[in-house]
């Protein structure tokens, strides 16, 4: 009982850590790529002037 007991543990903590990191891998590349098309947004318009 106490393997099972250590093993869902375990496991458990893997999937915490599994869900926070794909958390911060999706908020990380949709900032990213709001920050990039705000750029060329603003390079366009510059290049317009």
């Amino acid at each position: 009982m106490g393997f099972v007991n250590g093993f869902v543990s375990y496991l458990v903590l893997l999937i915490i850590f599994v869900v926070v990191g794909g958390t911060g891998i999706y908020l990380g590349i949709t900032l990213r790529k709001g920050a990039n098309a705000k750029a060329e947004k603003e390079q366009a318009h510059g290049d317009a002037e």
